[in-house]
């Protein structure tokens, strides 16, 4: 008898009596593809973030992308993977065991190492969500610490949602791509960072100017980048392309797409009402990459339209709680929050109300939503799984933020915030535009003499 394995993420490697299964070359194939177009969503994340800071700590928000990866994959490799999709012998509904420093045997390597780096995209992903809403203030050795820790936070809720042992999984939770596990968890996390650190100085007290974002070029090329990324994320969610697979890879295409659409064209019209006729460039970011988030979680199971209206209400959402963070004095630079806190919550939620059952591959899990006839059991359980990873998230970001606090400070120190963790922290001296200026004159004039 084979272990039951959630067909939409296909993390389990083994049956129980510990033989490998197997996955096609092409599977494979289309699952490593995907992992590694989410891996460039880091370069998305590093020109989004650098470019909404300041010019002085633009590297320095940079180098935490590098962070991510470095510490987040190290502890991932060690033990993340295994407290999400272990089967050793002590794993129950909550806690997985086994399969920790990840290798195995050679005939056992191809679906193993496929599940991982597929995982290990996803993973660095969470951490990376919490980076842009501390940047500018938040000490780059904590942060370190931060990041290698954090992976214990993502893990777990992952193998609530995917793992075969998880409970949330066999309650019947949808989650396609990650909705609750990275988005929930990532904008959870962040929001308690938020707030733990504190905001920028001078952002609230009248002392310092609000300054608009460094350079608009940037983070629109990021959020290219990202929703580029996007595309990798959800169709290599079905995790391959055999069989009926490809099928619900390519509605996972469309419902992607439309989804930002559907958020882009909101921004659009969000911001001309607000602003009085500007289309402000973090309004549309902002609301392309919140319905991006709000559809990870069913993105194989929506109908086009669907997906368009799940994305124009994300947008909605999130543009509408963009200034209000400003208003309870939550500093949040790159906005990621409201984008994958609040965009996830209504992801999640949308499942339960727009997904029809699906008659090949069962990623629906047998139910349907609200509008499809489903009934409220499909729309219960996601909420019980927002409530149950928000809560989780909130409260172990805070602990272990806390523990880190209580050997190294979270904050920057006051005098190093206002020279920039460019200068400080990497040695990386910018110029002004009065002293490039200065400096063209002096070249100038030692030229002509």
């Amino acid at each position: 008898m084979m272990v039951r394995c959630n067909s939409s993420r296909a993390v389990c490697n083994t049956n129980e009596n510990g033989q490998d299964r197997k996955i096609t070359y092409e599977d494979a194939t289309w699952v490593m593809t995907s992992s590694f177009i989410i891996f460039t969503m880091q370069s998305g994340f590093a020109l989004l973030e650098s470019g909404c800071v300041t010019r002085k700590n633009e590297v320095n928000v940079m180098m935490k992308n590098i962070v991510d990866m470095a510490f987040g994959g190290m502890s991932y490799w060690m033990f993340g993977y295994g407290i999400s999709y272990g089967t050793s012998k002590g794993t129950n509904p909550f806690f997985a065991v086994g399969n920790y420093f990840v290798d195995t045997k050679e005939v056992n390597m191809g679906y193993l190492y496929t599940t991982y780096i597929f995982q290990l995209s996803f993973a660095s992903t969470a951490t990376t969500i919490v980076s842009g809403a501390v940047a500018e203030r938040f000490n780059f050795s904590a942060y370190c610490i931060y990041s290698f820790l954090n992976t214990f936070i993502y893990c777990l809720p992952a193998g609530w949602i995917w793992g075969n042992h998880g409970f949330l999984n066999n309650l019947g939770v949808v989650d396609i791509a990650g909705c609750c596990p990275v988005h929930l968890v990532g904008g959870s996390s962040a929001l308690v960072a938020a707030v733990m650190v504190g905001p920028r100085h001078g952002r609230y007290d009248g002392t310092k100017k609000h300054e608009n974002i460094n350079s608009p070029t940037n983070a629109m090329l990021g959020m290219f980048i990202l929703w580029w990324g996007w595309l990798g994320f959800n169709c290599g969610s079905t995790f391959g392309i055999t069989g009926f697979k490809w099928k619900y890879a390519s509605r996972s295409a469309i419902c992607t797409i439309n989804a930002s659409i559907g958020g882009g064209l909101t921004s659009l019209i969000f911001s001309s009402f607000y602003f009085k006729r500007k289309f402000l460039v973090p309004s549309i970011i902002n609301g392309i990459l919140s319905a991006l988030v709000a559809i990870t979680a069913g993105c194989v199971l929506y109908h086009p339209w669907e997906a368009l209206c799940i994305g124009a209400v994300s947008s909605l959402i999130t543009n509408y709680a963009m200034p209000k963070l400003d208003v309870i004095e939550i500093d949040d630079p790159v906005g990621a929050i409201p984008v994958h806190l609040l965009g996830s919550i209504w992801g999640m939620i949308a499942v339960g109300l727009f997904v029809e059952k699906d008659s090949f591959l069962e990623f629906s899990k047998g139910e349907a939503g609200v509008f499809h006839r489903g009934g409220f059991y499909l729309l219960g359980i996601q909420i019980l799984s927002v409530i149950v990873i928000g809560v989780w998230s909130l409260l172990m970001t805070y602990i272990l933020l806390y523990i880190i606090k209580l050997v190294i400070p979270l904050r920057m120190k006051l005098e190093n915030e206002k020279i920039g963790a460019d200068a400080v922290e990497h040695n990386v001296k910018h110029y002004t535009n009065m002293q490039v200026r200065i400096f063209s004159s002096s070249s100038s004039l030692t030229q002509r003499s």
